[in-house]
């Protein structure tokens, strides 16, 4: 790793620190806000409620699934509109599967869904981070954690798959969701999915940047199961 990228790593480490120590003074909108979010109007509106925003993404979902998709927001035109700033009304916290495409699940298009992807849609330390940064910072008001059917990270950490790498660690994040299901679940998967999403969501939840946000009304963090064979994303819970 070079100087270069050693200095990015610590810059993004310290805005994130600097956000959690700053949310209950009141510092976070007069530094954070100013220094890390354009003066200028953001075009991607999420000057919303946190049930509207989650609203916003079923009925994009109910046009997926009917095949009414209206594109939101996916045109050249809307790209270059929010090329200098974002504000996205919701994250999403799903899995890296590549059928599994957020925007076009919820019918939304550049500047709308703040997304981090990995296998298993868990919460790591960097997609918590992440996360943290994407409703505080940029103000997304609903985090959705979206698992789906036949998850193959799920079915490897069942099975105990003994896999290389780093894959490992994926299976371990998963693990302790196994305890929450039956094994004697004829439907084991996909009930194991769903307990991991919720798992994940707590997870979340005890972020104390997000806690915070919760409190205050400005943040909702909800599970959804997604449904590769329909298209419908069911939120959990």
């Amino acid at each position: 790793m070079n100087s270069k990228t050693k200095q990015t790593n610590v810059s993004r480490r310290n805005i994130l620190k600097f956000g959690a120590a700053t949310i209950g003074t009141g510092v976070v909108t007069a530094s954070i806000g100013s220094k890390l979010i354009s003066p200028e109007p953001a075009l991607a509106n999420n000057d919303i409620t946190p049930d509207v925003a989650l609203r916003l993404l079923m009925e994009g979902n109910k046009r997926f699934t009917s095949g009414k998709s209206r594109n939101i927001n996916q045109n050249l035109a809307h790209m270059k509109l929010v090329a200098k700033t974002q504000k996205p009304f919701a994250a999403i916290l799903s899995c890296a599967d590549s059928r599994v495409p957020s925007e076009i699940i919820f019918d939304r298009g550049f500047g709308d869904l703040f997304i981090c992807r990995v296998a298993g849609n868990i919460a790591t330390y960097e997609e918590t981070g992440s996360l943290e940064f994407g409703t505080l910072v940029l103000g997304a008001k609903v985090l959705v954690v979206m698992g789906h059917k036949r998850c193959g990270a799920v079915d490897a950490t069942i099975k105990g798959a003994q896999v290389p790498g780093r894959i490992a660690s994926l299976l371990d994040a998963i693990k302790p969701s196994l305890a929450r299901v039956d094994t004697r679940d004829a439907n084991r998967l996909e009930a194991t999915t769903k307990a991991n999403v919720l798992m994940q969501v707590e997870n979340l939840k005890a972020s104390p940047v997000m806690s915070e946000l919760i409190q205050a009304g400005k943040l909702k963090i909800v599970g959804a199961y997604y449904d590769l064979d329909t298209g419908v994303a069911t939120i959990l819970g």
